[in-house]
């Protein structure tokens, strides 16, 4: 049952981030002398999908770091490969995380 909410509440995260960000599309359309009200609501935008993409990627590891400690402590034999699979787990996530912020650094500049 945590699991279902878990993947509940990531979900909704999810959809909110694709929400916002899709939301300040039309702004990034509009001609460079577009009304300051726009260009600040577009950066907000951007701010808060680029925020939202750092947390999940925060909260992703960590929850990596909490499933990987309790796989060590169950099997400490298997600790080599589950700490491997963990590693490689995070770089990903991370990864994922940089590029979201690289493209909010894209956005504001187009702003």
């Amino acid at each position: 049952m945590k699991g279902k909410k878990l993947m509940s509440t990531i979900t909704r995260m999810t959809v909110t981030m694709l929400a916002l960000m899709a939301g300040t599309m039309p702004l990034m359309a509009q001609e460079a002398a577009s009304s300051a009200s726009s260009t600040s609501l577009g950066v907000l935008g951007i701010a808060i999908g680029a925020g939202l993409a750092v947390f999940g990627a925060g909260f992703g590891i960590g929850k990596i770091g909490a499933s990987a400690t309790e796989g060590i402590s169950r099997q400490p034999e298997a600790g080599g490969k589950v700490q491997t699979a963990m590693i490689i787990a995070a770089a990903l996530i991370e990864g994922v995380a940089l590029f979201a912020l690289v493209i909010g650094f894209q956005l504001i500049g187009k702003v």
